[in-house]
């Protein structure tokens, strides 16, 4: 078999969900919480993403309250995304519902008209868009030392890959969805429409030697199911370069080199008074085969799969997330 022009491997054996072999002994509780410590003990320079870079288009915006901050981003006359307070600072009207005219937000309630600039005791705030993701700093909130730009993680080039952006909401802090995400042992238990046969094969503390990420990530052999018994077989290694990001890179196999991008935003706390945290992921998926070309050209197409496949996933990621704040929150949490 050409493995250059057909990536996809045949399972011999299907095993029943039932009969895979047990994780729950390599997924300890103190691996989990040394990387979780860790990840949030590095810096972010305040900076929060907002959301999806293809939403600035046109007239679009963005609006959403972080950790109880309402802000807004949009794109300013010369088409440089400009953002700052959601609240207008006449009569507090929410910025979130007033319009995008010519790269101006004007405010619905009376008609004040904002370009980016200071104007009216409204002041602008940093506001980053990397041409997938758009951040907001938020010196605030954050608490640490400023820092010029987010620290981007490196991604393929999005002009050669596709990309798509998931956005989903859980009652949780942003920790929990972290925790879950440096928590690959529950790949093929929690997630069997979409995994199989999931080996971690290096762990911080525990090192194996078989580690790409350094020795602070966490390499996992998975194979992508894609139909029936067949499978897309991959390597793939989870970093957390900030408090509120884990990276998934694919480093060996099909679609070497792609990216999938966790973001936990903290929104502030609902009626009720518990946490909310919104989960941004970017996929961006690239191939170096000749025909990817074709691929990037049904991108239209194909991000609405995409986002529904990580929705699907996020699906049962949020409630693992909501459950571990939960019992956090009540001290049950086991460890």
């Amino acid at each position: 078999m050409n493995r250059r022009r057909l990536p996809l491997s045949l399972r011999r054996d299907a095993v029943p969900w039932e009969r895979q072999r047990p994780t729950w002994r390599e997924a300890r509780p103190a691996v989990i919480a040394g990387a979780l410590k860790r990840a949030q003990a590095r810096p972010s320079g305040n900076w929060y993403v907002v959301g999806a870079s293809r939403a600035l288009r046109g007239d679009g915006k963005l609006a959403l309250s972080v950790a109880g901050h309402d802000v807004v981003v949009w794109r300013g006359p010369d088409g440089r995304p400009v953002g700052g307070p959601g609240i207008c600072p006449h009569l507090g009207a929410p910025l979130r519902d007033s319009p995008v005219r010519c790269g101006t937000l004007v405010c619905h309630w009376h008609g004040l008209a904002l370009d980016g600039g200071p104007y009216a005791g409204w002041s602008p705030l940093p506001v980053h868009d990397d041409g997938v993701l758009v951040w907001i700093r938020l010196d605030a909130v954050g608490g640490e030392e400023p820092r010029d730009a987010p620290a981007v993680p490196w991604r393929p080039e999005p002009a050669r890959a596709v990309t798509a952006v998931y956005r989903g909401v859980g009652v949780c802090e942003p920790e929990d969805v972290v925790a879950n995400r440096l928590d690959p042992w529950h790949g093929a238990w929690l997630h069997p429409y979409s995994f199989v046969d999931l080996t971690v094969v290096d762990a911080p503390g525990e090192p194996l030697g078989a580690n790409d990420g350094g020795p602070d990530a966490l390499t996992v052999d998975v194979s992508f199911k894609a139909a029936g018994r067949l499978v897309v077989p991959v390597r793939a290694v989870f970093t957390a370069p900030g408090p509120r990001t884990v990276v998934m890179r694919i480093t060996r196999g099909e679609g070497a080199g792609s990216v999938v991008e966790t973001h936990a935003t903290p929104l502030g706390p609902d009626e009720a008074g518990r946490p909310r945290t919104v989960v941004t992921e970017a996929v961006v998926a690239a191939s170096d085969r000749p025909g990817f070309a074709a691929v990037r050209r049904a991108a239209p197409l194909l991000r609405p799969l995409m986002r529904a496949a990580a929705g699907r996933l996020w699906r049962d990621d949020l409630a693992y997330a909501e459950r571990r704040w939960q019992l956090r929150s009540t001290g049950r949490f086991p460890g």
